[in-house]
């Protein structure tokens, strides 16, 4: 049985880490390798989750203050460069695609819609997990924050991912879990799709996307109401 082909000229752009992948146990375990190094004890994922899409320096931050260590900007530089190096020697070990993700995005690709990334996460840091994830081929244009001119919460980052995936930005939604999705949704003019699995530190109710979703079984349900 064929599929149509019904979403030609629409681009679907997603968020990375809390959107298409869960990838909090490796970013927390690369920050409890970096507190072993100063003889620090591990913080728990309850603790720490939230904080993934604000980025490695926040984590950090958080690790060190948590653990009543003395945190020092002058430091924070060297601290987030061996973070990064620690990162990429396990970057996928125990990350992995949020249930159903992947079928999703096959069969938005079966129905013809450009998929492209919109992530805060560095664009050779993103590339180098879709890659190890094997995912590389959903997507045609990854975009960290360093390939675009302004990054999220700013539109133009949502934009300018979509037209270097060769999109339409009157034809595109946002999938997001973080405010900072909506609101990049919001100032690029495009519907935003939010999952409710990710790591944002809100209310759901307060998150601000035109719909949520539970799980990706749902999503082409609400593909299809924010394309109305």
């Amino acid at each position: 049985m064929s599929i149509e082909r019904d979403l030609e000229g629409w681009t679907i752009a997603f968020d990375l880490d809390g959107t298409l992948v869960d990838s909090a146990p490796d970013l927390i375990g690369t920050l409890n390798r970096m507190l072993a190094e100063y003889e620090l004890p591990p913080v728990p994922m309850s603790s720490t989750r939230h904080l993934v899409g604000h980025g490695a320096m926040a984590m950090l931050r958080h690790g060190f203050m948590e653990a009543g260590a003395a945190w020092d900007e002058a430091h924070a530089p060297g601290l987030f460069e061996r973070f990064i190096e620690h990162y990429l020697a396990h970057i996928a070990d125990e990350s992995r695609p949020f249930d159903g993700c992947v079928a999703a995005l096959d069969r938005l690709s079966a129905r013809g819609a450009t998929l492209c990334v919109a992530t805060n996460k560095r664009t050779d840091l993103s590339v180098a997990l879709i890659e190890a994830l094997e995912l590389t081929r959903h997507f045609a244009f990854i975009a960290g924050p360093d390939a675009v001119s302004a990054r999220k919460p700013s539109g133009a980052h949502i934009i300018e991912a979509v037209q270097k995936a060769g999109g339409d930005p009157a034809r595109c939604v946002m999938v997001g879990d973080s405010t900072t999705d909506t609101k990049a949704a919001k100032d690029a003019g495009v519907p935003c799709i939010a999952v409710s699995f990710g790591y944002n530190d809100v209310p759901h109710a307060e998150l601000g996307g035109d719909v949520m979703i539970n799980h990706y079984d749902g999503f082409e349900e609400a593909l299809a109401e924010v394309m109305r």
